[in-house]
């Protein structure tokens, strides 16, 4: 027998109707606050993930999935959403329509990490990006976004961090304080840190290491080092989110582990799903357009992790609707049966209504036995009086009644009933 690749999971029909919840409830989020889908290649050139999301980050340095191509062609499994959907902006003109370029997308994503609960090697994201807006109201408006998405699903263990990392104005002033602080401990820190102290020490307080955490705890606040202009929106982006009674901490640890982030940052997390606690997460990223060689485009998402929604979901037994099953089994007792049982079942569902019937030559009782398993609201068996008189005994399961429908007429009863 093969097996499945390690980091990666079968969705089974037992399974499937709760991934169809959340992507409904994602899509009509969506629709809702007017963004409209876009859909972008599994795998993209690699140049796009080096300079899109950071050669500093460990998606790039540890955790892609990179190949060579049979034409020689570097070519990388795409590790998250707002890269793709920047170059798809880009490469097809979006920046020459009106503004704001609203998107989202339900898109899987590849890394190469240590698999665990929450935190697979394909894994899928719902992400929303808007393109062409500097305004605090518009991070607002895609944090509310995320906040539907989740109030939509019933998810309640769960808290919105918030945080601004500035601009490069500001982010420069801080990156020495970083550096101030950090040089004296260096030799206690891991060596993904000593690295970053030099390419990006904003980045240190993203490490996940123990020790570097411990270090990283006192080091100085980016909010501290704000500039006007950056402490003014962020100080909107918190009145608009107050306004309109959204609870929130800030949090000035939060960097989001991509390279691409400017001012504001947020993170909704949970302490119910172990050590991956961001279920949802995104920021503004004002200079990645321009950075793939489009024209300067304020720029601010998110990007949810399904898997890691269905996993707190299941945690804290926020309940999923039940699975549907078809309004109706139609049994036949012979081969004449049977087929009129077909012929029946096809109108059906023509028609819009869900029927089933027998495809394995079951004895009636054998039928009637997997129809319940199958949980039908009707039952219906076909007989030689049913063929001769035109009518069908239609049971209700849930109560037992019997009504006598003609067949004609059976559509029209199960819609009506239903």
């Amino acid at each position: 027998m093969i097996n499945i690749p390690k980091g990666t999971k079968d969705v089974l029909p037992s399974q499937s109707y709760k991934w169809q919840y959340i992507e409904n409830a994602a899509r009509e989020v969506a629709r809702v606050f007017g963004f409209k889908e876009i859909r972008t290649p599994v795998f993209e050139h690699t140049e796009l993930f080096l300079r899109g999301v950071g050669e500093t980050t460990d998606v790039v340095n540890k955790e892609m999935y990179t190949f060579e191509d049979k034409g020689g062609r570097s070519i990388t499994l795409k590790p998250e959403g707002t890269a793709g959907a920047v170059r798809l902006y880009v490469e097809n003109g979006l920046s020459s329509t009106p503004m704001p370029v609203k998107t989202y997308y339900i898109t899987p994503a590849f890394r190469y990490e240590r698999p665990q609960a929450g935190r697979l090697r394909e894994f899928h994201q719902f992400g929303i990006e808007v393109f062409g807006s500097k305004s605090a109201e518009t991070d607002a408006e895609v944090i509310f976004a995320a906040s539907s998405f989740l109030n939509k699903l019933n998810v309640k263990d769960v808290k919105l961090e918030i945080n601004s990392i500035g601009c490069k104005t500001c982010r420069a002033a801080y990156n020495a304080a970083l550096k101030a602080y950090f040089k004296p401990r260096l030799g206690e820190m891991c060596e993904t840190c000593r690295t970053r102290f030099d390419t990006n020490p904003l980045r240190i307080l993203d490490c996940k290491e123990e020790a570097c955490k411990k270090i990283s705890a006192d080091a100085p606040a980016i909010t501290d080092y704000l500039c006007d202009d950056c402490r003014a929106h962020f100080q909107k982006v918190k009145s608009l989110l107050s306004g309109q009674g959204v609870e929130f901490t800030v949090n000035p640890r939060i960097v989001r582990g991509l390279d691409y982030y400017t001012r504001t940052v947020f993170e909704f997390v949970s302490t119910a799903i172990g050590a991956q606690g961001t279920v949802c997460g995104g920021g503004r990223y004002d200079g990645l357009v321009a950075s793939l060689g489009g024209p300067e485009t304020p720029a601010v998402g998110f990007g949810a992790g399904i898997e890691r929604l269905m996993l707190l979901m299941e945690n804290t037994a926020v309940p999923f609707p039940e699975e549907p099953a078809p309004l109706i089994y139609i049994a036949g007792m012979d081969e004449a049966s049977r087929n009129l049982a077909f012929s029946l079942a096809l109108d059906l569902r023509k028609k819009g209504v869900s029927a089933e019937i027998d495809h394995m030559e079951r004895s009636v009782k054998a039928q009637l036995k997997y129809a319940d398993k199958l949980g039908v609201k009707y039952v219906a068996v076909i007989g030689e009086s049913e063929m001769s008189t035109g009518e069908l005994n239609v049971k209700n399961m849930s109560d037992g009644s019997t009504q006598t429908v003609k067949l004609q007429n059976l559509c029209s009863y199960l819609t009506k009933e239903k």
